[in-house]
């Protein structure tokens, strides 16, 4: 008669009885649940171990079964067996994968924790330092400009009250556009001397790369100007919330600027000053000593986030258009907002902001595919150009100060003649092709745009005369260098190019 065990109905290698209850168990089953549960499991009486009686039985040999007995039948096992060792196989190299990025990823964020760290610490002893001895810290106190003052100490919350504008604003920008007016056509007349021809904008090549201005970690270049005193210097702003000035012809980086807590979208390099403008979607603009590379004046003019900045002729006011569905005129002497509208018909927000050369008009981008056209003294709006679809991506005047060029997010460039309020050209673009940026030379013979690629069109006759496919990700910024001899971009792909002779 064949032992069974209770427990498994199996054949059982080691018996054991209970004296409890007289069954017969397979020893390392019963022994395991009369541990757990200290009773018989047939009839749940108290039982221990050292109870257990050994049954002493030959050695049990277990036949095959039927189906394994013939060649194939093996053959099958062995290949059953196989294939359960290839997917075990498998799947230990997928969890040893795993395991390996899981721990990349660990030590890449300990990496990164250690340098905050790191920094955190400085940044705290640097505090105590200036507050043990009650003295600010270089450059927030005056820069260079006397006229410059500590940075305010708003709560980063707060949106500055509007101080209005004065009889006496009014007439500086009066006297400033009576006099840019002027100079505008008296050199209308004439070819800037030096001017780069259509030739030579044809023979531009790519001349150098740069691609260590900006943090790797967080890639990607979103603005771009250049200092039009002197052309070999420009700043650019990136997704690592930092604003970087550097001069081309030395190839080194002049300031790195840190301050806002998100990334840099506009930037402008003051024409006649060491002070750049930069502001970011932290509902922030910020002005920047270069030589201390330190924050002069933070401009809170709006409740939304930051989407473009233009600088006045006069070099003393800045304009800027916000998500809030408002564009702001400050004062940037004294970081004071002196006028802040909105547009009582629209309810969309403003995706850019220009100052028209002479400084009195100025145009503005809505989502809603429309630019604005504003009387700045007036503060009302004077005129609108529809026909794009997509919302507004840049808007650029022509130094001669009749022609605007528009882009927006459908593939095209419309160019507005402003005397006539009409559009009297469209440049359709390849299909999906992007529009970041629009630039006019400051003789306004060439037009240039980045987005996808960047090309330069010659104004009037509107044709192309150099398409540049250097850039690996989109074009977001460009200008021209003095009398176009040159012409800087920037891209997502952490670059900054210039293109020449």
């Amino acid at each position: 008669m064949a032992l069974v065990c209770a427990i498994s109905n199996e054949t059982p290698e080691h018996p054991v009885i209970s004296p409890v209850s007289g069954s017969i168990y397979e020893k390392r089953l019963i022994e395991k649940y009369v541990n757990e549960n200290g009773v018989d499991p047939m009839n749940g009486e108290k039982l221990s171990v050292d109870m257990l009686i050994d049954v002493k039985t030959p050695p049990v040999v277990k036949p095959r079964p039927p189906s394994a007995t013939s060649i194939p039948a093996i053959l099958k096992c062995l290949q059953d067996e196989w294939d359960a060792v290839m997917l075990h196989s498998f799947t230990l190299r997928h969890q040893l994968q795993a395991a390996r990025q899981e721990l990349s990823h660990a030590l890449y964020q300990h990496d990164a924790a250690c340098r905050v760290i790191a920094r955190l610490n400085k940044e705290v002893t640097a505090a105590r330092e200036a507050l043990a001895t009650l003295k600010p810290q270089a450059g927030i106190a005056p820069i260079a400009q006397p006229a410059y003052g500590a940075e305010a100490p708003e709560r980063p919350d707060q949106v500055m009250e509007e101080a209005g504008m004065s009889e006496e604003v009014i007439q500086k920008l009066q006297d400033k556009a009576t006099l840019l007016t002027a100079e505008r056509k008296k050199r209308g007349k004439t070819v800037p001397e030096g001017l780069a021809t259509n030739e030579d904008i044809k023979a531009y090549r790519q001349q150098a790369s740069h691609v260590g201005l900006h943090s790797a970690s967080v890639p990607g270049i979103l603005s771009l100007d250049l200092c039009l005193r002197d052309t070999s210097k420009l700043v650019t702003g990136g997704n690592d919330k930092q604003a970087v000035v550097f001069n081309k012809d030395t190839e080194q980086v002049i300031a790195i600027l840190k301050g806002h807590q998100k990334k840099v979208t506009s930037v402008i390099y003051h024409p006649d000053e060491e002070i750049v403008f930069t502001a970011s979607p932290d509902c922030t603009m910020r002005v920047w000593g270069i030589q201390t590379a330190q924050c002069a004046q933070i401009i809170r003019a709006h409740e939304g986030p930051v989407t473009g900045i233009s600088l006045h002729a006069t070099g003393d006011f800045l304009l800027s258009s916000s998500m809030d569905r408002h564009w702001a005129f400050s004062d940037i002497r004294v970081g004071r907002v002196l006028t802040k509208v909105a547009d009582p018909i629209s309810q969309s927000a403003l995706t850019c902001a220009q100052f028209h050369p002479d400084g009195l008009i100025f145009g503005t981008g809505t989502e809603d595919s429309v630019i604005k056209i504003w009387d700045l003294k007036e503060r009302t709006n004077v005129a609108d150009f529809p026909g794009h679809s997509g919302a507004i991506s840049s808007i650029a005047f022509s130094e001669n100060g009749y022609y605007l060029a528009t882009a927006a997010d459908d593939s095209v460039v419309k160019l507005w003649d402003l005397r006539k309020l009409r559009n009297f050209k469209t440049i359709a673009m390849d299909d999906r092709y992007e529009v970041k940026s629009l630039a006019f030379d400051q003789s306004g013979t060439y037009l240039a745009v980045a987005g996808t690629d960047v090309r330069v069109y010659l104004c009037k006759q509107w044709n192309v005369l150099s398409v540049f496919n250097d850039h690996t990700a989109t074009a977001t910024g460009i200008r021209f260098g003095d009398n176009s001899t040159f012409i800087a971009s920037s891209s997502m792909d952490r670059s900054v190019k210039f293109f020449g002779l």
